[in-house]
């Protein structure tokens, strides 16, 4: 076998292992468990702290759905006002719980401080109004939630 013959037949077991690197990665962040960290309330409104959330918005929405009935279960989330309204936020946890920089990070009261701030970097929000109509919110655009869980972009 010659040397060209070689080096030919090593790039193509290197371009192999790589998709094969490349496609096992994909797959794990893929499958790998949301976790949900912390969940923080305030009237109508819940914040909830996750960690490995689907990479679509679609992923997202199909999450909070087959979750939603352990998130009320669970952690009372949403915390519904009188009206029917609630809206909860979808945090990425990021580095986790940092000190206030008196500017822009996410601050909740029911921790003590120095820790107990977030950078401010939201997945999305889950809103309802007092009709019962439910709207998602992505860094694209609002989306309507249909009775089938269909999401339709508002113009």
């Amino acid at each position: 076998m010659t040397v060209p013959e070689l080096l030919r037949r090593s790039v193509k077991g290197l371009k192999f292992l790589a998709g094969s690197l490349l496609a096992g990665y994909c797959l794990w962040l893929a499958f790998r468990p949301v976790e949900i960290v912390a969940v923080h309330k305030r009237n109508s409104y819940s914040h909830i702290l996750v960690k490995n959330y689907p990479l679509t918005n679609k992923g997202k929405v199909h999450w909070w759905l087959k979750n939603k009935d352990m998130l009320k279960e669970k952690y009372d989330v949403p915390g519904t006002g009188k009206d029917g309204f609630f809206e909860i936020i979808f945090w990425y946890f990021g580095d986790g719980y940092v000190e206030t920089d008196g500017y822009d990070r996410l601050c909740f009261d029911d921790l003590e401080p120095p820790l107990n701030c977030i950078d401010k970097d939201k997945a999305f929000t889950v809103w309802q109004d007092r009709y019962k109509n439910t709207v998602v919110i992505f860094r694209d655009g609002q989306y309507r939630l249909s009775e089938k869980g269909e999401l339709i972009k508002y113009q």
